[in-house]
C-alpha cells in the first residue's frame, strides 16, 4: 500500500520555520517531526508516546572546497507514503519479516549555491527511525567530497550508555558501561588510531531513567565511511564522526548518491531492541538471484591450538621472505606448524563423526614467518601451501568423509594485495572444493593512511563479498568494520567478527563475564558474529606459561548456551578435538543446534545482567533455548507458551552443575532430561557468569 502527497515550494509557506512536518509511526507511538530553523537548518526530533527520544537536532553534510549542505535551505516539496510488505531472509532469525513504515522525504534547496538540491528522506518504523541524505543527479553538483557530517543526536537526559572507545582500526575492545556523562576513553589502552576521547562506536546501546531502550547505529554502509558519535558530555548531545582517509577526507561521491541509513531502535523493554529487524529493513534486498548455494553451517578448525601457543600459523622461524623468490621447500621447518595434513585429516575424521559440516585450516599457506608488524604489502599469494600440507589428498580426504575445508585469507591488512589476488585465490578455491572463506585483516591498512572503518575499505568488504558471490562462494569476514545489515544484501557474507571475540581469553586478560550479556544489544544489531564459542577446557594454564592464569569467564553451560544467544549462521566449535573427548555427553548439545531458524523468541533480558532466548529449528518443531548471565548467580523462569499446544516434548537441559562458577568452578555441568508442554515452565539456575542450554523436541503424539 502507497499514498503519496506531493507537495512545491510555490505552494508551500513564506516562512522556512513554519515548514515543520510530522509523520508517525504505523502504531502512532512514535512521532518523527522535521523543520527548517530559522538559518535553514534542516533538523529533526523524535518521540514515543510522550516521552523524548531525541531533541530537536541539526542535519547536515559538509564539503571540501565549497559552501556545505547545512543551511541555507528552503523546502522545495514532500513526498509522504506508507509501506507494507514482508519478504523473505536466504537465512536468519525468523522465516519471514515485515517492513512496515511510514516514510517523510523532504526536498530541499539552497538557493544562493546554484539552488543545488538534497533530499532528506526519513522511514518511521513501530520500532525505530531511519534517515539518509540523498543528493539527485543535478548538474550544480556531480562530483563532491564529503569533508564532515553534522547529524545530531541530542538525547533528553544522561543515559546509561554501553559503549567502547572510537577507534578507526579496531572494534575489539571491552564494553563500559556508565552515563554519557561519565564517558572518557583515554585510560583505555589499546591497539591502533583512536579518535577524539568522548567520540565512542556505533552500535550504542542507552537506557533511560524513564524506562525507554535505545539503539544508535547506522544500516547499509556500503559506499561511505563509519559512523562514530562524539559525545557532548554537559548537554548529552551526539554528533556524528566519520572516519578520514589519508588526505583527511569522509568520502568521495557522485550524483546520484546517498549516505548510509542513521538508525534509532526504539522501545518500552529491552527483548524488543533485540527483536527489532529496522537495520534489516533499511538494507536492499538480495543482488543474488541463485542463493541455493548458500548453506548455514557449523566447523571446527585448527585454530584455537595457535590462540593458546600450542601450535604455529609459521611452518618456519624465517624472517625476511619474500614470495616471488623464496624456495619454501628448503625452508626449515619450526616443528610446531599447526597446518599439517596429519592434523587436519584428525579435525576431519572428528567433525565427520560428530556431524560438523566444516574444518577450517589457518597457516596453511605461506607467508607467515614475517608479515606482523611489518607494514609488508606482498605476504600471502594465497595459493600456494607449505610443504606439509598436502593439499589434493586433504581436498579427497575431506570429500570422501562428508565433510568440506574452510579457506583462510589472511590480508595482513594489505588489501591493496589481495585485491590483486582475489580472483586467483576464488578459483583455486573452486578447483579445490572449499565453498567458504574466513578473511582477516589483522594490522595497520595498505594503502597506507587508509583505516579499517574508512570509505576505501568499506568498498573493499563489499567488493569481497560481490567476488565471492560472483564465484558462489560463502565469506566470513574478520577485523572488517562493524555490519550494517549488508548480509540482507549479500547472503553469502554470512558473519563477521568486529568485535572482541571469545579469543581474547588466550592471550590478554579476557572477556568480563558480562560481555556476551552486552554483544547482542550492540555488535549483534548489525549483523551476525563469529564469536567462536564452545570453549570446554576453561581453564588455559595447563598450555604453557604464556597462559599462565588465563581462563575463559565462563562456565562450559555458558558457552554451551552461545550457540543460541549469540546468533550466527557460521558457529564454530571452537575448542581441540581432545577437550571435547572427555565432555561428549554435552558436546551432544553442539552436535544438534541448528544454525538456522524459522522464529526467535527474546523471552528475558538486559543488558550487561542477563538474556533468555528460544529458537525454533528451521522446518522442525523443535526448539533449542540458552539463558546466560553476568558475573551474579540467577534464576531464570522460562514459559514454554511458544510450543505447539497439544504436542509433548523432551526437553533436555545443560545447566551448571553443583557448585559451578566461571572462576573458580566452570566446567561442572549437569544434564537432565523432562517431558514439557506448552503450559510448562522451566526453572533455570545459572550460576556466577554461567548459563544453560535446553533442546526441546517433540515425543509421541498430542
Amino acid at each position: 500500500m502507497r499514498k503519496r502527497i506531493l507537495l512545491f515550494a510555490a505552494a508551500l509557506l513564506a516562512s522556512a520555520g513554519a515548514h515543520a512536518q510530522t509523520i508517525h509511526s504505523p502504531n502512532h507511538r512514535l512521532a518523527l517531526t522535521f523543520a527548517l530553523t530559522p538559518a535553514g537548518e534542516p533538523s529533526y526530533q523524535l518521540s514515543y508516546g510522550s516521552k523524548p527520544v531525541i531533541k530537536p537536532s541539526r542535519l547536515g553534510v559538509l564539503l571540501r572546497g565549497g559552501a556545505g549542505m547545512e543551511q541555507g535551505f528552503v523546502v522545495a516539496g514532500v513526498d509522504s507514503s506508507a509501506h507494507d510488505d514482508t519478504w523473505t531472509p536466504v537465512w536468519g532469525e525468523v522465516k519471514s519479516i515485515r517492513n512496515h513504515y511510514q516514510e517523510l522525504a523532504v526536498t530541499l534547496r539552497q538557493p544562493q549555491q546554484q539552488n543545488r538540491a538534497l533530499v532528506l528522506r526519513f522511514r518511521v518504523f513501530d520500532d525505530g527511525l531511519g534517515f539518509r541524505y540523498e543528493w539527485p543527479r543535478q548538474q550544480q553538483l556531480a562530483y563532491f567530497v564529503v569533508s564532515e557530517e553534522r547529524t545530531e543526536f541530542n538525547l533528553p537526559a544522561d543515559h546509561k550508555a554501553f559503549w567502547i572507545p572510537g577507534d578507526y582500526d579496531s572494534n575489539e575492545y571491552r564494553y563500559t558501561t556508565s552515563r554519557l556523562s561519565a564517558i572518557n576513553t583515554l585510560p583505555i589502552k589499546q591497539l591502533e588510531m583512536r579518535a577524539a576521547p568522548y567520540t565512542v562506536q556505533t552500535p550504542l546501546m542507552l537506557k533511560a531513567d524513564d524506562g525507554l531502550y535505545i539503539n544508535i547505529h547506522e544500516a547499509g554502509l556500503e559506499n561511505y565511511s563509519a559512523m562514530f558519535l562524539n559525545v557532548d558530555t554537559k548537554t548529552f548531545g551526539l554528533r556524528s564522526q566519520l572516519v578520514p582517509d589519508a588526505m583527511g577526507n569522509m568520502a568521495y561521491l557522485q550524483t546520484p548518491d546517498h549516505t548510509p541509513w542513521r538508525t534509532v531502535v526504539v522501545a518500552d523493554n529491552a527483548p524488543a531492541v533485540l527483536a527489532s529487524k529496522l537495520i534489516l529493513n533499511l538494507n536492499e534486498p538480495s543482488r543474488i538471484a541463485d542463493t541455493g548455494w548458500i548453506k548455514p553451517q557449523k566447523f571446527v578448525g585448527v585454530w584455537w591450538l595457535m590462540q593458546v601457543g600450542k601450535a604455529s600459523w609459521n611452518y618456519a622461524d624465517s624472517t625476511n621472505l619474500k614470495l616471488a623468490t623464496t624456495d619454501w621447500s628448503k625452508l626449515k621447518p619450526n616443528g610446531r606448524h599447526g597446518a599439517t595434513t596429519a592434523r587436519v585429516k584428525q579435525y576431519i575424521d572428528f567433525a565427520a563423526a560428530h556431524h560438523i559440516e566444516g574444518v577450517l585450516v589457518e597457516g596453511w599457506n605461506v607467508g607467515w614467518e614475517d608479515w606482523v608488524g611489518n607494514w609488508k604489502e606482498d605476504v600471502f599469494d594465497f595459493v600456494t601451501p607449505y610443504p606439509d600440507f598436502a593439499v589434493d589428498e586433504l581436498r579427497d580426504y575431506a570429500a570422501a568423509k562428508g565433510v568440506h575445508l574452510i579457506m583462510h585469507h589472511e590480508t595482513s591488512g594489505s588489501a591493496t594485495n589481495y585485491e590483486r589476488r582475489q580472483e586467483d585465490a576464488y578459483r583455486f578455491m573452486q578447483e579445490h572444493g572449499y565453498p567458504a572463506v574466513k578473511t582477516g585483516y589483522v594490522g595497520k591498512i595498505i594503502p597506507r593512511g587508509e583505516h579499517h572503518d574508512g570509505q576505501w575499505m568499506v568498498r573493499h568488504y563489499a567488493r569481497a563479498a560481490r567476488l565471492t558471490a560472483a564465484s558462489r562462494l560463502m565469506i566470513d569476514m574478520h577485523e572488517p568494520v562493524r555490519p550494517t545489515g549488508l548480509h540482507r544484501t549479500y547472503p553469502n557474507w554470512l558473519a563477521s567478527e568486529a568485535a572482541r571475540g571469545n579469543e581474547f581469553n588466550a592471550f590478554s586478560e579476557g572477556n568480563l563475564p558480562e560481555h556476551e550479556t552486552i554483544l547482542p544489544f550492540t555488535r549483534l544489531m548489525g549483523g551476525p558474529m563469529d564469536y567462536t564459542p564452545g570453549i570446554f577446557k576453561i581453564k588455559l594454564d595447563d598450555y604453557g606459561p604464556q597462559e599462565k592464569g588465563r581462563q575463559v569467564h565462563t562456565t562450559l553451560a555458558k558457552q554451551l548456551a552461545l550457540y543460541v544467544t549469540m546468533y550466527s549462521p557460521l558457529q564454530m566449535a571452537a575448542d581441540l578435538p581432545e577437550n571435547y573427548e572427555p565432555h561428549l555427553d554435552a558436546f551432544k548439545f553442539i552436535e544438534d543446534v541448528p544454525v538456522d531458524w524459522d522464529d526467535t523468541r527474546i523471552v528475558a533480558a538486559e543488558p550487561g545482567d542477563y538474556l533468555t532466548i528460544a529458537r525454533q529449528a528451521k522446518g522442525r518443531d523443535e526448539w533449542y533455548l540458552g539463558s546466560i548471565t553476568d558475573e551474579n548467580a540467577r534464576q531464570q523462569s522460562v514459559k514454554l507458551d511458544f510450543l505447539r499446544p497439544g504436542q509433548r516434548y523432551e526437553a533436555t537441559i545443560y545447566a551448571d552443575g553443583k557448585g559451578a562458577d566461571w572462576e573458580k568452578n566452570p566446567t561442572s555441568y549437569r544434564i537432565s532430561k523432562q517431558q514439557v508442554t506448552n503450559k510448562s515452565t522451566l526453572k533455570l539456575r545459572l550460576a556466577p557468569g554461567g548459563g544453560a542450554a535446553v533442546s526441546i523436541k517433540p515425543v509421541g503424539g498430542k
